[in-house]
């Protein structure tokens, strides 16, 4: 008698599709501590046709700031891999493989983190981990349609992300007394309902 076959795709990392040629996210983290990690959109097998590239650097991250993201992404990945009955993942030099929608969900986490200085950047984890995927599919698509390469960091659906995960962490008391980033706040509010 034979074992039943699982229904379940093989997967590794953080649920990528073993199988060669799937749409995937690579996150390159090198041996080095002091260079970058990059998030990389690797279009497998439909790389190349009609236009699309093989692959795209979606986000340059400095060390710092990808020691504190990897966590919270980590923890948001393997909880929600776990309620699948997949087996959780771990960041692992030189290449860790990500599902194309939670890769999506860590390029707007990388984003709304690639400029914030270190104190803000606990903020931006909790307003990223508050946001359903759904949301952040789309944040995502829309912020890749026309700023998702490393070098769009000021432009657009960049600085929004910014504006609703970041912006405002680093008011006092007294600037919210008198209504100082209220500005930014309707900006955010607008991009997420729900914000405030």
């Amino acid at each position: 008698m034979t074992a039943p076959k699982s229904s379940a795709a093989a997967t590794v990392d953080f649920g990528a599709p073993e199988a060669f040629g799937a749409h995937v996210f690579r996150v390159e983290i090198p041996a080095a501590k002091a260079d970058p990690v990059r998030i990389i959109e690797d279009y497998g097998y439909t790389g190349g046709e009609q236009g699309r590239p093989y692959e795209e650097v979606r986000a340059v991250v400095d060390r710092r700031i990808w020691t504190v993201i990897a966590d919270a992404a980590r923890g948001d990945f393997n909880e929600r891999l776990k309620e699948q009955r997949q087996t959780g993942g771990r960041w692992r030099s030189p290449v860790t493989r990500v599902e194309r929608l939670l890769g999506k969900e860590l390029c707007v986490l990388a984003w709304a983190s690639e400029q914030a200085p270190e104190p803000d950047l606990a903020v931006v984890c909790a307003r990223w981990a508050a946001l359903r995927p759904e949301e952040r599919w789309w944040l995502f698509a829309m912020t890749a349609a026309e700023a998702g390469a490393p070098e769009d960091a000021d432009r657009g659906w960049r600085r929004a992300l910014r504006a609703a995960l970041q912006d405002g962490s680093r008011m006092t008391t007294e600037d919210r007394k008198r209504g100082r980033g209220q500005k930014d706040r309707d900006a955010a509010a607008l991009l997420l309902p729900g914000f405030r």
